[in-house]
C-alpha cells in the first residue's frame, strides 16, 4: 500500500471514530482505525483512578483468554503494571512502549514473573488520555507471537497517530453518557475510602468483609493473607463465599457491582449501599 493510500485509509477510519464519538462504537471504530496502520492484538481500553480498582471500558480479545488477560490482572498484579504506575504519576507522553517504561527490564520484575509472562504476548504499547478528577484512560495495544515485537517503523507509525488518538479519547470521555457512566469526580476520596469499609457488610461475615476489602483495594491472595495473618487457602475460601454471596463470578463482575453500588452510598447512609442498592425498587 502506498503512502497516499494509507493516509486516505486512515482519513476513512478514523473519520467514522469521530462520527461515534459519545457512543458505544467510538472505541471499536477508533481500534479498527488503528488496526488499518499497524497490526495489533488483543486491544483493551482500561479507566484508571487512583483510588479504586481499574475497570476494562472495552476489550477485543478471545473469549478463552479473557481470565488470563483480564480477571488475572484484577486480582492484584495491576498495581505493579508500568503502565498503571506511569499513568498514576504524571504522565507527559501520549504513548509509551512497554520495553522502554521498564528500560528493558521486564523479565526481571515480579510483574513478568506472577502474570505478564502468562499472557503470552510479547510486546505492547499503549495511548494514554489524561482525563480530569485523576482519571486516566490507556489504550492498550499488544502483539502475540506470530506478529512478533513492534518493529521501529511500526512504532513510529503509533506514535504519530498518538497526538489525534489521546485527544479524541479525552473528547469521548467529556460526552454526559460517559462521564456520568463511568467517571468518579475529584474530592470524593472519604467517600470512595467509605464504600470500601462498607460495601458488602450487610451479606458477608466481618472476616469476609475484611477479605473482600483488601480485594476491592488490590491486593492479591498472598498479600491478604498476609495482611490478614490468615492462610492463603483460607483467604481462598473466603474469595469463593464472596462471590456466592454477592452472586458475581470474577474480579471484573465484583468491581462492576462496587462502582454502580457507589451511587447508592449517599441513601445508605453510612451502612451497606448495597443493600440499598440491591433493594427493590
Amino acid at each position: 500500500m502506498t503512502d497516499i493510500q494509507q493516509l486516505s485509509k486512515w482519513n476513512r477510519d478514523i473519520s467514522r471514530a469521530i462520527a461515534a464519538l459519545g457512543t458505544e462504537d467510538f472505541f471499536p471504530k477508533l481500534i479498527t482505525a488503528i488496526n488499518g496502520q499497524v497490526k495489533i492484538d488483543y486491544p483493551q481500553v482500561w479507566l484508571y483512578h487512583r483510588d479504586l480498582p481499574p475497570r476494562v471500558l472495552y476489550h477485543e480479545i478471545p473469549e478463552q483468554a479473557v481470565a488470563g488477560q483480564i480477571d488475572d490482572y484484577l486480582e492484584g498484579p495491576y498495581r505493579e503494571d508500568p503502565f498503571y504506575q506511569t499513568s498514576m504519576q504524571q504522565p507527559r507522553a501520549k504513548i509509551y512502549r512497554l520495553s522502554r517504561v521498564t528500560l528493558g527490564k521486564l523479565e526481571q520484575s515480579d510483574y513478568y514473573r506472577e502474570y505478564y509472562g502468562d499472557t503470552g504476548t510479547v510486546d505492547e504499547a499503549v495511548y494514554l488520555a489524561k482525563l480530569r478528577g485523576g482519571n486516566v484512560i490507556n489504550l492498550s495495544m499488544m502483539r502475540l507471537p506470530q506478529n512478533g515485537p513492534f518493529g521501529e517503523e511500526e512504532y513510529q507509525s503509533l506514535y504519530l497517530l498518538a497526538e489525534p488518538v489521546s485527544e479524541l479519547i479525552k473528547s469521548h470521555s467529556e460526552h454526559d453518557e460517559f462521564a456520568v457512566t463511568h467517571l468518579i469526580q475529584p474530592g470524593i476520596d472519604h467517600t470512595i475510602d467509605l464504600a470500601f469499609r462498607t460495601f458488602g457488610a450487610s451479606l458477608l461475615s466481618p472476616r469476609e468483609k475484611d477479605v473482600l476489602e483488601l480485594m476491592l483495594r488490590g491486593y492479591g491472595t498472598d498479600t491478604s493473607a498476609q495482611r490478614l495473618e490468615i492462610a492463603v487457602e483460607t483467604v481462598r475460601r473466603h474469595r469463593k463465599s464472596i462471590y456466592r454471596k454477592l452472586d458475581v463470578s470474577s474480579q471484573t463482575d465484583l468491581f462492576s457491582l462496587f462502582l454502580n453500588s457507589m451511587s447508592c452510598l449517599g441513601q445508605a447512609a453510612g451502612r451497606d449501599p448495597l443493600s440499598v442498592y440491591m433493594s427493590p425498587r
